[in-house]
């Protein structure tokens, strides 16, 4: 079974999910609709309908207005059967749960009478860069062709296949990235958002398959009348710790993706004169630069209980200065508890070391050195991260951390989070001190030390082509 889960990309939904967060929102509308899953496996995301249709009602409902397809064979034999626990006659399963690659070949048959379709799915996931790159998932690189070029996963071939045959409404239980992803998403986003509105989505942070950690929606989707690119608006409901209520909007000219607040702060308000960032301390660097000068550093590959290995290194004098005046780090990944967030810490104070050497492989969740031009005095530097982490912050609250990578599961207090490393340089190069005058700089250091993030971003806002600047002179 996990081959042909890797094979085809199928993930199957619990009964309970449908039970719990779709059976409630169709369940006064079940008579109106031809229900369908094109991707049925077992059926669990349609035939538990019947459970609320009269015994005596249920075989004449069944023939009219529930239509199954799988492309695997033994699955939909399991979806017969389950038709069968319901009460439905083997001859009369056999007629409406059909193999069929719908991939493919659309079943446009289905659209052939009075009554509108509605599809309930959860279409396969599987990547282009993973069907590459495995000679058993190679075979699905012919969805791909013709007018599917560009897109980048299975889901999105289906989401695209309703749209071409005009379905009215669907319920997608598909990856999340399809909301909060970047450039794997930007284009079926654009193209598909134009033809339908989000009504509303369940957002899970936590595992409901039993064999992936993909985060997914349930999505419900309702045609447009009118094609056209428009800011969207929805309420979500994110489960994860906590259940809570979240409003989001799409706006095209970001591509659609939710939780975008952070990304438009980031392209937007680049400083004029950004700092330049490298990361890392590698073994070949301290080889090729030698000398008598001794300094302690952590071993970022040699991490043993509850702490990582300490050892001394001896370097030149420029290559001392250099190690010596970059006193921070980053966090890319949360530990789970309030004080292991994501963000930047002085290296001293966080391992009692003067630097983070690398002396395997270089690791993005591993603690990375980092390196500034032009040289900022400590002090200096220390603006530089409250800056950083005050922003950070302030946009994982804006957003609930939605333009991080979720880690992993985990009962940690809160979801764990990866900060990546362009995200990391992003933000640092709107730090704005190598533009300010003297009293500007003043202003600024006040409101960082005030903790006052609403203020700081009005600053950093008002020195965008010296708009506003006057109020800070």
């Amino acid at each position: 079974m996990d081959n042909k889960r890797r094979t085809y990309g199928q993930h199957l939904t619990p009964i309970d999910i449908f039970k719990k967060y779709v059976l409630p929102k169709i369940k006064n509308d079940i008579y109106k609709y031809k229900w369908i899953d094109l991707f049925a496996g077992e059926g669990n995301l349609i035939l538990p309908i019947l459970e609320i249709i009269p015994k005596k009602e249920r075989v004449d409902f069944f023939k009219n207005h529930i239509f199954l397809f799988d492309i695997q064979k033994e699955m939909v034999d399991k979806c017969i059967r389950n038709a069968i626990n319901y009460g439905i006659p083997e001859k009369i399963a056999e007629k409406n749960i059909k193999t069929r690659d719908t991939l493919e070949v659309y079943p446009k048959s289905i659209l052939n009478d009075n009554l509108p379709v509605y599809h309930i799915t959860n279409p396969p996931y599987l990547y282009i860069g993973y069907i590459k790159k495995h000679k058993e998932t190679q075979k699905h690189l012919k969805y791909f062709e013709g007018e599917n070029e560009g897109y980048q996963d299975l889901y999105q071939i289906a989401l695209m296949n309703d749209l071409r045959n005009k379905i009215d409404n669907m319920i997608y239980i598909i990856p999340s990235n399809f909301l909060f992803g970047n450039s794997g998403t930007n284009k079926i986003r654009d193209d598909f958002l134009k033809y339908y509105y989000i009504k509303k989505g369940i957002i899970f942070e936590k595992e409901i398959f039993e064999h992936t950690g993909v985060n997914v929606a349930i999505l419900f989707f309702k045609r447009k009348s009118q094609p056209k690119d428009e800011i969207q608006f929805f309420e979500g409901l994110k489960i994860n710790h906590i259940i809570k209520k979240r409003n989001y909007n799409l706006n095209p000219k970001n591509h659609y993706r939710a939780g975008s607040e952070f990304d438009e702060f980031v392209n937007n308000y680049k400083a004029n004169t950004p700092l330049k960032i490298k990361y890392y301390l590698t073994l070949e660097e301290v080889e090729n630069n030698k000398g008598d000068n001794e300094l302690m550093a952590i071993d970022a590959n040699n991490y043993k209980g509850s702490s990582y290995k300490k050892l001394k290194i001896s370097v030149n004098d420029k290559y001392y200065n250099k190690i010596k005046s970059n006193n921070l780090w980053i966090r890319t990944v949360d530990t789970g508890n309030k004080d292991g967030r994501a963000g930047i810490y002085l290296i001293n104070k966080s391992f009692k070391t003067d630097g983070i050497l690398v002396t395997k492989a270089k690791y993005r969740t591993h603690p990375i050195q980092i390196f500034i031009e032009p040289t900022l005095s400590r002090d200096k530097q220390i603006i530089l991260m409250d800056y950083f982490n005050m922003i950070l912050e302030y946009f994982r609250d804006k957003t609930d951390s939605e333009f991080l990578t979720t880690y992993k599961y985990s009962n940690s207090e809160y979801t764990r989070k990866y900060l990546g490393l362009s995200q990391v340089k992003k933000l640092i190069e709107t730090f704005p001190l190598l533009n300010l005058n003297e009293c500007q700089k003043n202003e600024f250091i006040n409101i960082i030390k005030c903790k006052n993030t609403n203020k700081l971003l009005e600053f950093v806002k008002s020195l965008k082509n010296n708009e506003g600047i006057e109020k800070w002179l």
